[in-house]
């Protein structure tokens, strides 16, 4: 190694070399100086689990901790919130000055990637407790530290609102669910206490009583058609024997009417039914009604005597012909009564069918209302568990483990470190640019370089010698050189200044970026 001609060139090109190293140097200093201080306070919480275990009393709110502390976030990390929040706690004031007007978006922006939420464990991992881990990045110590607080404070009331609020919305949904069924209720119940009021003599409860007055009115209709038979045949042969015997004074037979004989044994017959029924019975009340209407043609044989419709006196033959004239007229009155019942029985009896399938209907549709009912009422009462819960804060819960403080050393930047580093960045930057610009040099340099580049050997040579007019104008280029690298910077800066946006103000924003993307660096502190 030569190492006299490598010194030689270096410091041919010593210009470059400054050039670069300087700038570098300078830029890596000027950011270790007047890079913002980070401070980052941090806090954490953990989720609990239900204090009361869900077999005695569950609460209704079944969000996940995970998903819950995702929904927290992003209500935590909206535009409104992020403004409210940035006013209230005077993140982006600045002591001495007056409050200048920021960019919604831009603070929002920044906000967003200053706080930091981190969720470690829960979820799919079992056995683990959830840890929050809330951070915030800031100027100042005590700001990180009172912002870490104030969003962790907002986390907790936002987990309280939400919880509770769930809680609440599930119980007043139940609770109108119940009146709202228990009105339904009340509309079905009227309707079909409202079709069986219009149907009371066709319903299907008492068919079978329908079906056995009719088969009673029945077996009394045919006992009137023997009872009327028997008169007829006995008016006949009564008819005929006075045209027989010409006998207009035939005493009677017997001492009692048929009327009064009838009267007799249909009294015997209440009172044996009033020993095994009651008197509200159907049987006994048809038994009355028979009894007082025999009692009233009983009453009018007595007062007409033996006295015709003329006056006349009556013998036993046309006493006896009235009789039974009488009883035939009473029961045909009977028979005519008898078979209108048997008509009403029958309507009544066919349709009973119809009403009983109205009526399945109707009571189907009020038993699965109150299956619903008794349902919902059953979900209130948890509901309403669930919401003493989650008001006593019994249930999923967060808690703070650690309150953020203001901490005592920054955590970024470590302006040493960025100070040396550009200085060692510039220097290796000037000797590559040194590297470089040599390495771009065809020409033929020492005699080392002909024997390689022509395959000659040299017996002598000769140096070039530089005049000091060479030498003076070699300087004078270099520096002009320099001086119209300067010029460019000023004039770029001035333009820059002028037509786009004043350098302390880009320098402010400059730095911020930086700092910005020095964060989403690791932490070299």
């Amino acid at each position: 190694m030569d190492f006299r001609f490598y010194l030689s060139l270096f410091l041919r090109r010593l210009h470059w070399f400054v050039i670069v190293a300087v700038v570098i140097s300078g830029v890596g200093i000027t950011l270790a100086r007047y890079l913002p201080t980070v401070y980052i306070a941090q806090a954490t919480l953990v989720v609990e689990s239900e204090q009361i275990p869900d077999a005695l009393a569950a609460s209704t709110v079944l969000t996940q901790a995970t998903e819950q502390l995702q929904i927290i976030q992003q209500r935590i990390l909206t535009r409104d919130t992020l403004v409210e929040m940035a006013n209230r706690l005077q993140i982006y004031a600045i002591p001495g000055r007056p409050a200048q007007p920021m960019d919604a978006d831009e603070l929002v922006k920044d906000l967003r990637k200053r706080i930091n939420i981190v969720t470690t464990g829960g979820g799919d991992t079992r056995g683990q407790a959830t840890l929050v881990v809330v951070s915030f990045e800031a100027p100042t110590a005590a700001l990180a530290a009172s912002v870490a607080n104030d969003v962790v404070t907002q986390i907790l009331k936002t987990d309280v609102e939400m919880r509770t609020g769930s809680a609440r919305q599930t119980l007043d949904f139940f609770e109108q669910e119940v009146d709202r069924l228990d009105k339904e209720m009340t509309i079905r119940g009227a309707r079909i206490l409202k079709f069986k009021e219009a149907n009371k003599d066709a319903l299907p409860d008492s068919v079978e009583f329908r079906r056995t007055q009719q088969a009673a009115a029945q077996e009394r209709l045919l006992q009137l058609q023997r009872d009327e038979a028997e008169l007829r045949d006995r008016r006949t042969r009564l008819v005929r024997l006075h045209e027989a015997s010409g006998d207009a004074q035939t005493t009677p037979p017997q001492q009692q009417s048929p009327e009064q004989q009838k009267l007799g044994a249909l009294h015997d017959q209440l009172a044996a039914q009033l020993t095994v029924l009651s008197p509200e019975n159907p049987k006994v009340k048809m038994l009355q009604t028979q009894i007082t209407a025999l009692e009233k043609v009983v009453a009018s044989q007595s007062s007409a005597g033996q006295v015709d419709a003329q006056g006349r006196a009556m013998s036993a033959y046309d006493v006896q012909v009235a009789d039974i004239d009488g009883q035939l007229a009473y029961m045909a009155e009977q028979k005519t009564q008898i078979t209108a019942q048997m008509q009403t029985l029958q309507t009544t009896i066919e349709a009973t069918p119809g009403n009983a399938i109205a009526l399945d209907t109707l009571q189907r549709d009020y038993d699965n209302l109150r299956a619903q009912y008794d349902q919902a009422v059953a979900n209130k009462a948890r509901a309403a568990t669930g919401d003493t819960i989650e008001t006593m804060a019994k249930g999923q819960r967060i808690t703070v483990i650690e309150q953020a403080v203001a901490p005592r050393d920054p955590s970024r930047p470590h302006r040493t470190l960025i100070a040396v580093g550009g200085v060692v960045g510039g220097l290796t930057l000037g000797l590559a640019l040194v590297a470089l610009i040599e390495f771009l040099h065809l020409g033929i340099r020492r005699p080392a370089d002909l024997t390689a580049k022509l395959g000659i050997t040299t017996f002598a040579t000769l140096p070039y010698l530089t005049t000091d007019r060479e030498i003076r104008w070699r300087r004078l280029r270099q520096l002009v050189l320099v001086l119209l690298v300067l010029a460019a910077i000023a004039a770029a800066l001035w333009a820059i200044n002028t037509y786009y946006m004043p350098l302390d103000l880009l320098m402010d924003r400059v730095i911020k970026r930086i700092s910005l993307i020095s964060g989403l660096a690791p932490n070299l502190a």
